[in-house]
């Protein structure tokens, strides 16, 4: 199992050493950790990463190796049922065809009635279709199935029907070191490449200085250009949490190859959809934000312009005031779209979701409309057009 653990660690690109896995099994062989799956991991973490950027990778591969293992060292924990198993338990599972008989209420039903239950409501409920509770088909609530609902008090989705999240979520930064399997992608990139010599003459000019020397009887005559670089901007928006987890390996590798193709690259994040706010640090994003009109008005109009996101959303988020999932939006997302795109006439949308799905979600279709149809899907094919298509 240990030899597995470190094996696996060297192929996620964690250069663990065979020294250290020793000084591992030395501390093992002494109880070190005491057979617990939370102190093995601080320890093995201690031994096995010599860098904070590895953190990430070794967590996952942990994950993947040690999940489900847990220790209980006294008798009576073995006879306690875990609370969390109680609760799902007491989750509503309904078949497709009571699904298909519960209604959605519509945006301003849902949150007028929202408004009456929090009045209303003085006690906890469970199991029930009107109140805020949990297990049950009322839109409001935790572990149960509305077809358009607000999710209050519940760690992730379950069915993709939330169209406003009453919850603090947060996010982790994309990975820009990730090693790229192939160089397809950067040839992809490439055809955005326009290259051009700006700013300090550092580099040596070998032709040039031949020449000069030749007609300077021999004697050296040095020539120096300025070095040759990718002169293309571009500005990135991802698009993160919820649906997205499931892209996160395709979309570091994409933000790997660009940081490596264009030096003039900016980044922020968004959820969903664009609005008045974005941010550079999920970790930090709700505490340290950047209006979106500051960079609209920081970064000009030549700069290039690629939203990264599946669009796959509640139809409320872009079209309404106060849709947004995670707050309330004074203006809809159509707004902030129309404005970007104004300012960026160079612009372009990379979906992750398969081309053949996208006819399944109408945010898609929406979207795809605000792009001017200049939405492509995040494989090599598309990101081959996507980049004809910001060349022009």
């Amino acid at each position: 199992m240990f030899v597995d653990f470190f094996l696996t660690l060297k192929q996620a690109g964690v250069p663990a050493t065979l020294r250290e896995y020793l000084t591992l099994m030395e501390a093992m062989e002494k109880n070190v950790a005491e057979y617990r799956v939370d102190d093995f991991y601080y320890l093995s973490r201690a031994c096995l990463v010599k860098d904070e950027r590895n953190l990430d990778k070794f967590d996952r591969v942990f994950g993947q190796c040690f999940k489900g293992l847990e220790y209980l060292s006294e008798a009576h924990e073995k006879t306690q049922i875990p609370e969390d198993w109680l609760k799902k338990l007491a989750e509503k599972v309904l078949s497709p065809e009571e699904m298909a008989k519960l209604q959605a209420m519509g945006w301003d039903e849902l949150m007028e009635t929202l408004k009456k239950r929090l009045e209303e409501q003085t006690k906890r409920h469970q199991g029930g279709s009107k109140m805020i509770g949990t297990a049950g088909t009322s839109p409001f609530g935790a572990h149960g199935y509305n077809p358009e609902g607000v999710r209050i008090g519940q760690d992730e989705g379950r069915h993709g029907r939330a169209v406003k999240v009453w919850d603090q979520r947060l996010y982790k930064n994309l990975d820009d070191s990730v090693e790229i399997g192939t160089r397809n992608i950067k040839m992809a990139l490439r055809r955005l490449r326009r290259f051009a010599r700006e700013g300090a003459a550092t580099e040596l000019d070998l032709p040039d200085t031949i020449r000069s020397t030749a007609h300077n009887a021999g004697l050296l005559d040095l020539k120096m250009v300025p070095e040759r670089h990718n002169s293309v901007k571009v500005l990135m928006l991802f698009d993160v949490g919820g649906s997205m987890d499931g892209h996160i390996k395709v979309c570091e590798e994409l933000f790997s190859a660009v940081r490596s193709e264009f030096k003039h690259l900016e980044y922020r994040y968004f959820h969903n959809c664009l609005y008045e706010k974005v941010w550079k640090d999920n970790k930090r994003r709700h505490a340290e934000t950047g209006a979106t009109w500051d960079l609209l008005h920081t970064y000009p109009a030549d700069y290039k312009l690629i939203f990264v996101g599946d669009a796959t959303m509640s139809p409320y988020e872009i079209t309404y005031a106060g849709g947004a999932v995670e707050h309330w939006n004074e203006e809809p997302g159509t707004e902030w779209m129309n404005r970007i795109l104004s300012v960026y006439s160079r612009a372009v949308w990379l979906n992750p979701t398969p081309e053949k799905y996208w006819g399944n979600s109408p945010s898609i279709g929406i979207m795809r409309q605000l792009m001017g149809g200049r939405m492509y899907p995040l494989t090599l094919g598309g990101l081959d057009r996507a980049m004809r298509e910001l060349s022009h």
